[in-house]
């Protein structure tokens, strides 16, 4: 019998200090991003909202897309945006996927719930644009807003979430409790109601969606529970999913397979069509 119990919850949930060369993220994303923007069809800063951040990118494939696939970054809700990521959208468009990356107001300027109601707005304008089937992607606190998406209390209206297929939390965070155990949540600004309230694992998922978590195999702990946590949970509750702890893999290379049409990550999410 082996008996666990989290000491440092600030260390639990610090993932660049954790990571040989961990301290050269979020930078290393500026070049691949800004070389993909420059040479991809894209329609950038589409506004879905009055504020500054409210602005999404919109890349397009060749052709008619075969429906609307979504990233949301992460940033444990307090920083970063959509320029960091663009590169992460090569892997649908090249399997024919139209691909939306949303900016999104940040802690402690708003709360969590408003942050989740500002994805659902961009995700529901983005589909005004492009038809089909719509697959949502997030990495960290992103996997945490998608996940939100599919729950019955989503902020997507009717029609979007009738076209919602897939939801795919990669390393997410789907029980918020733990984040008021940390030093983070000075910015957060989480209680218990709040963190509850907000926390897609206490929650009921949406019917005929999928779900699919996918975690480093290589992270820290509490990742890797966070990611089961939701599987199992909501695989009880009727919804199709499945955990995926990729090897040799940490928090911040786990998101490299979205760049990859053939990943092992795109084949789940997107089929072998």
């Amino acid at each position: 019998m082996v008996a666990h119990i989290v000491t440092d919850w600030d260390d639990a949930y610090e993932n660049g200090r954790n990571i040989p060369g961990g301290s050269g993220y979020p930078a290393a994303w500026v070049g691949p991003s800004t070389d993909f923007r420059e040479g991809a069809d894209a329609r950038l800063d589409i506004a879905y909202g009055a504020g500054a951040r409210h602005r999404y990118d919109l890349f397009l494939p060749e052709g008619t897309p075969k429906g609307l696939f979504v990233f949301v970054h992460g940033g444990y809700w307090v920083a970063l945006d959509k320029s960091f990521w663009s590169h992460l959208a090569a892997g649908p468009l090249a399997r024919g996927w139209a691909v939306m990356m949303p900016s999104y107001d940040l802690c402690p300027d708003v709360s969590i719930a408003e942050i989740t109601a500002q994805v659902g707005a961009a995700i529901n304008h983005a589909a005004g644009e492009v038809a089909g089937p719509i697959v949502l992607s997030g990495h960290s606190a992103g996997g945490h807003l998608v996940t939100a998406m599919m729950c019955e209390d989503t902020p997507l209206s009717g029609p979007v979430r009738d076209r919602l297929a897939h939801v795919l939390s990669i390393s997410g965070l789907h029980d918020l409790r733990p984040m008021l155990k940390t030093a983070r949540n000075e910015v957060l600004g989480l209680d218990m109601q709040s963190a509850e309230a907000n926390s897609p694992a206490l929650k009921r998922p949406l019917p005929n969606v999928r779900l699919t978590t996918w975690v480093g195999g290589g992270e820290r702990q509490e990742f890797l529970r966070q990611s089961a946590l939701l599987s199992n949970i909501w695989h009880g509750l009727g919804c199709v999913t499945q955990d995926v702890p990729e090897p040799d893999r940490h928090h911040f290379n786990v998101i490299d397979g979205l760049m990859d049409p053939e990943s092992a990550m795109l084949r789940v999410v997107l089929g072998g069509e």
